[in-house]
């Protein structure tokens, strides 16, 4: 269930990009900009709603190899569990700042939850891993 909450997240913020590039471009942006992104410069709630969407395919994968990985080995436990879900907490405060007010102090904060919640969570699966050797 975590894993689909930040896959819920991804496509939120996909569509929340696809609005953000239309307005841009009913705002005057060259629509040509997109093939290469290069030319005019996008507006910044643009280039914010883009890198969003991005942010969502670099540490979010090391989240899904590391929920799969326990899948598989049979070792989700409450442990787990629990890391996974303050993986998801922070992952959801980060993007609920980056997609309003985009304040990176607080975007920030929800992202160093995030990954403390992930190192726990790879430092747990690691255990486990050993322990079956």
């Amino acid at each position: 269930v975590p894993m689909l909450v930040v896959v819920a997240l991804t496509f939120v913020a996909f569509i929340r990009m696809g609005g953000a590039r239309g307005r841009a471009v009913k705002e005057g942006q060259d629509p040509d900009f997109y093939k290469a992104h290069l030319g005019e410069p996008e507006p910044e709630y643009a280039t914010a709603a883009t890198r969003h969407y991005d942010n969502l395919f670099e540490m979010p994968t090391i989240f899904y190899a590391a929920c799969l990985t326990a899948y598989v080995l049979g070792a989700v436990t409450g442990w787990v569990l629990a890391f996974a879900w303050g993986y998801v907490a922070g992952r959801v405060i980060q993007s609920a700042v980056h997609m309003t007010y985009n304040n990176p102090m607080h975007r920030g904060l929800g992202f160093t939850v995030s990954v403390l919640f992930m190192v726990a969570l790879w430092v747990n699966l690691a255990l486990s891993i050993f322990a079956g050797l």
